[in-house]
């Protein structure tokens, strides 16, 4: 059997290339919006693409089953709880895929989304039973499904809780590989491991140790992971008619009218950016993901990167998320506009003086385990909504736990007025290290 795994480090989304080259054929699960992956793959391996398999519609990236079909005539296998708008192969619980001498079947499990399949796999050379599973957005390494993204949040939960035990009757010894790793927003505390088990994760994972539903459904609604803002977007996008290719990113000389993301690392737009940009650094974790909290879907975007290659990079992350009408990549941009950021010692002598306000732009959870005594609080992903809240004259200094979002926080508040220094390179735990006093939040009863 051949057996491939394809893991978006920025998204943490995982896409499998199965097949049998005896037979030179080969299908793909849950495919990225960028397909030559998997194309160059299949040819290096001596196999055709005969089918798309989708465990379900999914509302974090844009899928590459459209430029599948439409460029290389590939059709597609999806449950019809999907509603999908194109021409599609309609899975069914049960249902078996023969792809030469290997076995996908279908079993049906809702929860993170009603049309969700898990998919076994067997060699059939090797036996019947199946020595995988694509689990999808259901089971995780160490971590399920969210189930608050599609559905109702109890009626996902409840979807969700009979589903897994479905899975874990499947052998120990099957290899469970996740639609996701660490990183993404479709489950919380997932591991970065690209793989486990069906033994390993019914001895390890907590919340497949839970017996009762009514527990289970607590557990699975109490993370409070933000629901991305672009999610139904993403979702029409991959229901509806095919998407076909990007057209290719031209080069700009102007930048007026359009919203300018610069995506060099945080020092670079400090010391030099074009007035009103804003900067997601692409070397930074989760450019695609924060991008799409903080850009509007439809908002003409100018890239402005260090190199053509950066901005093609950016690019392949910002369409994965749905930004498919980018307006192209600034030419000599004029970055006349700076940020001065702050140091902690800077940062304690002002704050002690009331010269600054100290904006924490981190999340509630992440907040309530310590934040400076006098400081605000507005996580990054809302300050282009909120900021000018902030404005008034005295300076907003903001940090984080690294550095990453209060340079992206700053960001944005210079680009709609507001004076804003970031604290880059270090953050809250920095601030702890070296005595400065935080506060830990206190819920009643602890």
């Amino acid at each position: 059997m051949l057996f491939r795994q394809f893991v978006d480090g920025d998204l943490g989304c995982a896409s499998y290339l199965i097949g049998d080259p005896e037979a030179g054929v080969a299908v793909v699960v849950d495919p990225a919006y960028a397909i030559e992956q998997y194309v160059e793959a299949a040819r290096a391996d001596g196999v055709r693409i005969v089918r798309t398999i989708e465990t379900h519609t999914h509302a974090d990236h844009v899928s590459g089953h459209g430029r599948l079909a439409l460029e290389h005539g590939v059709p597609v296998a999806i449950h019809p709880l999907g509603e999908p708008e194109y021409a599609f192969d309609p899975l069914a619980d049960g249902t078996e895929l023969e792809i030469g001498e290997v076995t996908v079947r279908a079993i049906h499990t809702p929860g993170h989304r009603p049309e969700h399949c898990a998919l076994a796999v067997a060699d059939r050379q090797r036996g019947p039973e199946p020595q995988l599973v694509l689990t999808g957005d259901s089971l995780f390494v160490g971590a399920i499904g969210r189930p608050d993204l599609a559905v109702g949040a109890r009626e996902g939960a409840e979807g969700l809780f009979h589903s897994l035990r479905r899975l874990l009757e499947l052998p120990d010894d099957a290899t469970v590989y996740p639609g996701h790793v660490a990183g993404s927003l479709c489950g919380a505390s997932m591991s970065a491991a690209p793989s486990s088990s069906i033994g390993a994760e019914r001895a390890d994972n907590d919340a497949l140790a839970v017996d009762e539903q009514e527990e289970f459904v607590a557990i699975a609604l109490s993370s409070s992971a933000p629901r991305p803002p672009n999610m139904d977007r993403i979702v029409d996008l991959n229901r509806g008619p095919f998407l076909g290719a990007p057209a290719p990113l031209r080069a700009l000389a102007d930048p007026n009218g359009l919203t300018v993301l610069d995506v060099r690392p945080a020092e670079h737009f400090a010391e030099g950016h074009v007035p009103g940009a804003i900067n997601i650094p692409l070397d930074g974790s989760s450019f695609a993901t924060r991008a799409g909290f903080l850009l509007k879907p439809t908002e003409p975007i100018a890239i402005h990167a260090s190199s053509l290659g950066e901005a093609e990079a950016a690019a392949r992350s910002l369409r994965a998320v749905g930004f498919l009408e980018l307006a192209g990549v600034l030419e000599a941009p004029e970055a006349t506009a700076t940020i001065d950021p702050i140091g902690l010692d800077e940062l304690e002598e002002l704050f002690g003086r009331g010269e600054v306000r100290v904006l924490d732009v981190r999340e509630s959870d992440e907040r309530d385990d310590g934040y400076i005594a006098g400081s605000e609080h507005m996580p990054y992903r809302l300050v282009r909504v909120c900021g000018e809240e902030l404005g008034g004259g005295t300076p907003v200094v903001t940090i984080c736990e690294s550095g990453l979002r209060a340079g992206i926080a700053a960001s944005v508040l210079a680009s709609i007025g507001v004076e804003a220094r970031p604290l880059l390179g270090c953050g809250i735990p920095d601030w702890q290290a070296r005595g400065g006093r935080t506060i830990e939040f206190r819920r009643c009863g602890t």
